[in-house]
């Protein structure tokens, strides 16, 4: 063969192979940038309601140190795997590395922000960003995932929790705004999750009264737990804190928002509906600073808890409908699911 036909050669072969090379890396480059697609960017937290693996993937089941999520540790959420969501990517402090994929399963996400989400954002004209969220969870939800608490095991289909909102708690915003003057050793009291070790909150006898019907959390000790978390940072006595978060929740449970939930116990509920709820009970608008949070299992959800957004005098006597219309609007969250019956 002579050296032209020999180059000629040379130069096809390495052609060829160029091509291959860039077709392969074509089909790479696509293959991240579909999956880079369908991750969708998040900013808000992440409650895990059970103890759960984090994995650094959840497809190939890899867990570098064997993080798991601890149950009722509230993580930072900053993306999930598809707009209907089966995995969530959070942030774990302390592991390597901290970002780590959680079955939606596990626990249930809080407010988002909404232009992460890839929806425009509706904002009120006069609406300020919440100062304040009031979490009101659905007990015999919460019960299904935690039989062993206190409360749960007294919890049956007439008790004022299966009829009504619970109080989770009154968080002062952004989400770590958390532990305000708290000494370190308490810290670490409560991230062990032992609440019967925290200090007992210096609260009135009716104040007690009132937290205890609306909260059946007191009965494993929640109220310590919020205070050392929340109510520090809320301004004021432990005293005015939770007369303030029972005051709040007893108007949830005086209007039609707590009948549209023993209405439907063991229906499937939308997130439209309870919107329009608060409507009808705190004027048109109101629905619209509601987030629903679910719990996914298997094919089906289950509404776990309301996080109403507040701004304005949340420290003071303002009526709850004043300090939601006072808030911005924000997504509804989970579209709707099983409101669970006592068992």
């Amino acid at each position: 063969m002579s050296a032209d036909k020999r180059c000629s050669a040379f130069v096809e072969r390495f052609a060829r192979r160029t091509a291959a090379a860039l077709a392969a890396a074509s089909l790479l480059l696509a293959t991240a940038l579909s999956t880079a697609r369908a991750e969708v960017a998040l900013s808000g937290s992440f409650t895990a309601t059970q103890t759960c693996p984090a994995f650094q993937s959840f497809r190939k089941s890899s867990n570098p140190g064997d993080v798991q999520v601890e149950p009722n540790k509230t993580y930072e959420v900053i993306a999930k795997n598809k707009p209907d969501a089966t995995h969530y990517r959070i942030i774990v402090e302390g592991a390597q590395p901290r970002e780590r994929w959680v079955s939606s399963s596990c626990g249930h996400v809080g407010p988002t922000d909404q232009q992460s989400q890839g929806a425009p954002q509706s904002r009120a004209a006069t609406g300020t960003r919440a100062t304040h969220v009031l979490a009101m969870g659905w007990e015999p939800a919460f019960c299904e995932q935690h039989r062993d608490k206190s409360e749960c095991g007294k919890l049956t289909p007439s008790s004022f929790a299966s009829t009504h909102l619970s109080l989770h708690g009154l968080w002062p915003q952004p989400r770590g705004r958390q532990y305000c003057n708290v000494a370190p050793d308490v810290r670490d009291v409560d991230h062990n999750h032992d609440w019967n070790d925290l200090p007992e909150p210096e609260i009135s006898p009716d104040t007690h009264r009132r937290l205890a019907a609306v909260m059946p959390g007191v009965q494993s000790n929640l109220q310590r737990h919020e205070w050392i978390v929340h109510g520090t940072c809320f301004g004021g006595n432990a005293d005015e804190y939770f007369a303030r978060a029972a005051g709040l929740a007893e108007a949830v449970n005086a209007s039609e928002v707590a009948k549209l939930f023993t209405g439907n116990v063991g229906k499937s509920l939308s997130a439209e509906a309870i919107r329009a709820a608060f409507d009808d009970a705190f004027g048109p608008g109101a629905g619209t600073r509601v987030t629903v949070s679910c719990h996914r299992r298997g094919d089906n959800r289950t509404i776990t808890e309301l996080i109403i957004n507040l701004a304005g005098d949340v420290k003071g006597s303002a009526g709850l409908a004043a300090l939601m219309h006072a808030a911005q609007p924000v997504q509804p969250g989970c579209p709707g699911g099983l409101v669970e019956p006592s068992r």
